[in-house]
């Protein structure tokens, strides 16, 4: 199988090995091909240009042949059918009511070998502060993680703030938008998933990070230190009331706030200087996936006098039998 991987002299292959290893970027499905001084060191995925730029020894990215790795045991071996299930950090989530949790938290645990708790989730995410309630199936009784994804480090308490790591790739393709000496609002940050792998980007990029939950923003404000990004700032409060302190600042406005950002436009229009970008998340149904949330961003640029240019609809993922998480990107005139 033909994969991306990294190429690197042997010297320094080890360090370098360990560093893949922390940053979940190598792959253990795929056997490490030494040929002549090289090593070549398969990846999970295409790291982003600040991690590269972070990691040691003289290397090179590329593409190469590989070998499977043989003998690894899978959830396939242990268990008939294998149930959706969230990693997040060293904890797994999975939904409650599976059939047979404790023997599929079992399961998980015997070969996902860094998972060190599996958490059911209660119920869906719920309240002011979009939170979920969760019980312990099997190892430690923690709600508390540390989460890496693409370079970057977040604590979390999973019953005091929303996170998910499927949104990991959506983070990613945004990041390529941003620009040294833009400035990015992210509206409804939670601990900094978005805002804080755009700060890891560039020290030249500003962050104004919002959130109401004020646990969010405490885990925010560690997972700043956490990463040493002081480009981030953490502010605790309502976005449509914080953006007003903004107002024609932002060059990227991110509206990560499924079911309820359509009641924060107004404000994200008066964020926008000439320009700028609106990245909007939504929920909807296959029926109109685009265009009511569509025209709901443009009746709220034309009560600012603005207009909006669509550069982008995508369908971000399946949410629920014929819903689907949106991103929707317009340029603010």
């Amino acid at each position: 199988m033909k994969k991306s991987c990294i190429k690197v002299l042997k010297n320094n292959g080890e360090p370098l090995r360990r560093e893949l290893l922390e940053a979940e970027l190598l792959d253990n499905s795929a056997k490490i091909i030494c040929q002549g001084d090289y090593l070549y060191l398969p990846l999970t995925r295409e790291p982003q240009e600040y991690e590269i730029r972070d990691l040691p020894g003289d290397l090179k990215l590329t593409e190469h042949e590989f070998e499977e790795q043989k003998g690894q045991l899978k959830l396939e071996d242990l268990l008939d059918e294998v149930p959706h299930f969230e990693l997040i950090g060293d904890i797994a989530v999975i939904e409650d009511g599976v059939l047979e949790a404790e023997k599929v938290a079992g399961a998980i645990m015997k070969v996902k070998k860094n998972v060190m708790t599996v958490l059911a989730s209660l119920g869906p995410v719920e309240g002011e502060f979009r939170t979920r309630r969760f019980r312990t199936i099997a190892g430690e009784d923690r709600m508390s993680t540390i989460h890496k994804e693409y370079g970057c480090r977040y604590y979390i308490d999973l019953e005091r703030a929303y996170f998910t790591p499927r949104l990991a790739t959506e983070r990613a393709r945004i990041l390529p938008q941003v620009e040294n000496g833009q400035t990015v609002v992210d509206m409804f940050a939670g601990v900094g998933p978005f805002s804080i792998m755009i700060g890891k980007k560039s020290s030249h990029i500003r962050v104004i990070a919002i959130d109401k939950n004020p646990d969010a923003i405490l885990f925010l404000r560690r997972n700043i230190e956490l990463n040493a990004v002081s480009n981030v700032e953490a502010i605790e409060g309502d976005a449509n009331l914080e953006a007003e302190k903004f107002a024609s600042m932002a060059d990227h406005v991110i509206m990560n706030l499924p079911h309820n950002a359509h009641h924060f436009l107004d404000a994200a229009i008066k964020l926008c200087a000439p320009g700028a970008i609106i990245h909007y998340y939504d929920i909807t149904p296959e029926e109109d996936l685009f265009n009511s949330s569509l025209n709901l961003i443009d009746e709220a640029a034309r009560r600012e006098g603005r207009s909006i240019e669509v550069t982008e609809t995508k369908i971000v993922r399946s949410y629920a039998p014929h819903q689907f998480n949106v991103c929707i990107e317009v340029k603010v005139l």
